[in-house]
């Protein structure tokens, strides 16, 4: 591990040295990849000229340990260079896992209730209202694509893009079934009912990460269904685009022109169909990548919203660390919730990396 430290933090220094020559300057492009190479491998470079300091602190409490008079001093100066330095290892093992390259992507966001006819809707529709508040406190843009809404006010499916730094690698956790116990508005006798919605999560895939070919695509207009006055009975703006060679359907209807509704379509279907072309590459490396939502039932499900007791699970975290109130999570506050998903993944990643 050491060695690679010190290949890397090599590399850093190298880089530093080049963003500071004049020929670097004059290059717009080779100056900006150079700081974003660097920028990468600062927090690595910073972790282990720390680390190598810390083994000096030891070093030198060592010595001072033969003195009678400075030993006490010394044992304390070196048990916190100690504690310093395993925590760094462990920052630096952290550090040293592979990143994944679509963390800094924008994110496509799918909702559809599932089993439990009005109330998966409306469970539907608070889903995606927790999410727009997450993403509105996050300070990222919310962009309705598509939207199918019931009389009562839920959604029978939302499909909306979140454009901002770091979205993906803070929302791919949500990804799956998501169960909901509560008593519905439509219950008349107050007992409690199951139902559930599904949420899939799709890295925004640009034209250079996946590119389509026109003749596979089936472009078909239509007015839109949802809210816009005149606007809706007299122009067909809405799109829908269907890949041909693997039938994926796509449709737009939010925004009022035919051609920023197109590109929004061919964004989603580039996204999804390279999401699938992803899935298909880790499944041949040990099946890295399983379904996301699943089947829309009870049982497939990777969190559950219970009312009554008030309280969120995430049944992929153990102990006291699954819990969440219900409130907070259901008004957007996310972030405890997916740090733990965070420090899970990295605890797995880190055992799968020692296994090797």
């Amino acid at each position: 591990m050491f060695d690679k430290l010190k290949l890397l933090k090599k590399q850093y220094e190298e880089l530093c040295r080049r963003m500071e020559e004049p020929e670097t300057y004059a290059d717009p492009a080779l100056y900006a990849r150079c700081d974003r190479e660097a920028r990468e491998l600062a927090p690595l470079a910073e972790a282990y000229d720390a680390y190598e300091r810390a083994c000096g602190s030891m070093r030198s409490a060592l010595e001072l340990m033969e003195d009678p008079e400075l030993k006490e001093l010394a044992q304390e100066e070196y048990q916190a260079a100690k504690v310093e330095k395993e925590a760094l290892e462990e920052k630096i093992k952290l550090l040293l896992l592979p990143k994944d390259p679509r963390d800094e992507k924008n994110v496509i966001m799918e909702i559809r209730g599932g089993v439990g006819g009005e109330e998966g809707m409306l469970f539907a529709a608070d889903l995606f209202r927790m999410y727009v508040l997450y993403a509105e406190a996050k300070g990222w843009k919310v962009d309705v694509v598509n939207v199918s809404e019931t009389e009562l006010g839920g959604m029978k499916e939302v499909s909306f893009v979140i454009e901002g730094a770091g979205a993906y690698s803070r929302l791919k956790f949500e990804a799956g079934g998501h169960r909901v116990q509560r008593v519905p508005v439509t219950e008349s006798g107050g007992r409690i009912h199951t139902s559930a919605a599904t949420v899939a999560v799709l890295p925004q895939a640009e034209e250079l990460d996946f590119k389509l070919d026109e003749r596979d695509l089936k472009i078909d207009t239509f007015r839109s269904s949802g809210a816009g006055g005149q606007h809706v009975n007299k122009t067909e703006s809405a799109i829908r685009i269907t890949h041909l060679p693997t039938g994926t359907v796509v449709e737009c209807q939010d925004e009022r022109s035919q051609y920023k509704n197109k590109d929004r379509a061919m964004q989603i279907l580039r996204s999804k169909l390279y999401e699938a072309e992803q899935a298909r590459q880790a499944a041949a490396v040990a099946a890295e990548r399983k379904s996301q939502v699943g089947s829309g039932d009870r049982s497939g499900r990777i969190r559950t919203y219970n009312f009554p007791q008030n309280r969120v699970t995430d049944h992929r975290l153990s102990g006291d660390s699954k819990n969440f109130n219900i409130s907070g999570i259901m008004n957007g506050d996310l972030d405890e919730l997916i740090d733990a998903l965070v420090t899970a993944d990295q605890a797995r990643r880190l055992a799968e990396q020692a296994e090797e």
